[in-house]
């Protein structure tokens, strides 16, 4: 697994391994950040990378211009394999690690009050397939408060998966197969939608 774009372009990437990790094909990545760019969501951009397995959508997206990145994995292997890559592009300062539940971490944030809440500007949701539907609508629904109205959540799914259902507050706009990969794109409604 590479960085496919921007600054650290051909950086090799540590993987954790396992079976519960599932990284993002170079095909698929180059689509979704081709998507991306068109919404101007990427650039100095704060991201929220959850199930973050090696970390490979939150440092592409450092890689082409992100500010800064948290990334959430509850496994250890994931959590140094994510600190070694960013370690080696060079970007360790603007990275956070949270090795937690992504449950546990968002529903932390948002026990902080307003005047401590941080707001993504994208998203990056990608859980193992056989998480239920019921626990990524949970998940969408922490994530919610998180974000503002120019903000984009990413939803990595399998193709046979059901599209998810979405809290209330927020929307798909989009989606797109790949395969056996579906990701879509999930915004906060609009006012008066």
């Amino acid at each position: 697994m590479r960085i496919i774009a921007g600054a650290h372009k051909g950086c090799r990437l540590v993987t954790p391994g396992g079976a519960n990790t599932r990284p993002t094909s170079d095909r698929v990545k180059e689509s979704l950040f081709s998507m991306l760019d068109g919404y101007g969501v990427v650039a100095a951009a704060n991201v929220l990378d959850l199930f973050a397995g090696s970390g490979g959508l939150g440092l592409e997206a450092m890689s082409r211009g992100a500010a800064e990145a948290d990334f959430v994995d509850s496994a250890a292997a994931s959590a140094r394999a994510i600190g070694a890559n960013a370690q080696k592009m060079g970007v360790g300062h603007s990275v956070r690690i949270h090795t937690v539940d992504v449950i546990t971490f968002l529903a932390g944030l948002r026990g902080r009050g307003a005047e401590d809440e941080r707001v993504f500007d994208l998203v990056f949701m990608d859980p193992p397939y056989p998480l239920g539907e019921d626990a990524v609508t949970q998940t969408l629904g922490l994530v919610s408060g998180l974000l503002d109205e120019e903000s984009i959540v990413v939803l990595e799914r399998s193709t046979r998966s059901p599209e998810p259902t979405m809290p209330s507050g927020l929307e798909i706009f989009r989606t797109k197969a790949f395969g056996e990969t579906t990701i879509h794109f999930v915004q906060l409604v609009a006012p008066g939608d």
